[in-house]
């Protein structure tokens, strides 16, 4: 294993990791139990929710395509 083999594992598993996490902190369409419970989001909450949901979808698009390239280039060079 030379070095650049090194240095893409790491960067696979870092691009694995950031997706996971990108993945995991976004939340679901659906209201659920919210609307029983009388949680309620104003017009403000909701647009600052929608940033926040942009900028995790944003996030996995990018991690994804890095830990394909990431990948692509494992089978390549390996």
């Amino acid at each position: 294993m030379n070095a650049f083999q090194v240095i893409l594992n790491i960067g696979l598993i870092l691009a694995s990791i950031a997706m996971i996490i990108t993945v995991l902190l976004q939340s679901t369409e659906s209201d659920g139990m919210g609307a029983i419970s009388g949680n309620n989001d104003s017009f403000f909450g909701k647009n600052k929710n929608a940033a926040f949901e942009a900028k995790m979808a944003l996030g996995t698009k990018i991690s994804a395509v890095v830990f394909v390239v990431f990948a692509l280039l494992m089978v390549i060079l390996g």
